[in-house]
């Protein structure tokens, strides 16, 4: 080797024509990768007093993500996604728990459920005659 720093620059201008300046930015767009893996999921729920969720101001309301992990500010948002996922997202197929007795009291209670469940569009209505016969259904999707 006759000149070790004309060789090393002789090298540099030949990678910087092949591969661009090295200037830290990268110029290669790269590759649209899906934000996540799993199907999105995520509910809001409301509640209020009355017959129908079209005549009523609700008084609560809570979300509910189930993917990848349990979120939201659902209060038991473990337990709804474990029992949703268990029913398989239907809210009709929610069992009610045993041993629970309500009074025949007339105070109509209105869940409304709204949002995505593993990809596909929800929207949800069911009015209970009162609150303790809502809060029978499940033991935590409607309980918040």
């Amino acid at each position: 080797m006759r000149n070790p720093a004309r060789w090393a620059a002789t090298l540099g201008l030949t990678a910087a024509a092949v591969c661009g300046p090295l200037t830290g930015a990268s110029h290669a767009t790269p590759p649209t990768a899906p934000a996540t893996l799993y199907a999105p999921s995520a509910l809001v729920f409301t509640v209020a007093h009355g017959e129908t969720a079209a005549t009523v101001t609700p008084e609560r309301a809570v979300t509910l993500s189930c993917a990848p992990t349990p979120s939201g500010t659902h209060p038991n948002a473990v337990g709804a996604c474990v029992e949703l996922r268990g029913a398989e997202g239907d809210f009709d197929a929610l069992e009610t728990r045993t041993g629970v007795w309500c009074t025949r009291e007339y105070d109509p209670v209105v869940i409304r459920v709204s949002g995505v469940w593993q990809g596909e569009y929800v929207s949800y209505e069911r009015t209970f005659a009162n609150e303790c016969v809502k809060n029978s259904y499940g033991t935590s999707v409607f309980a918040f």
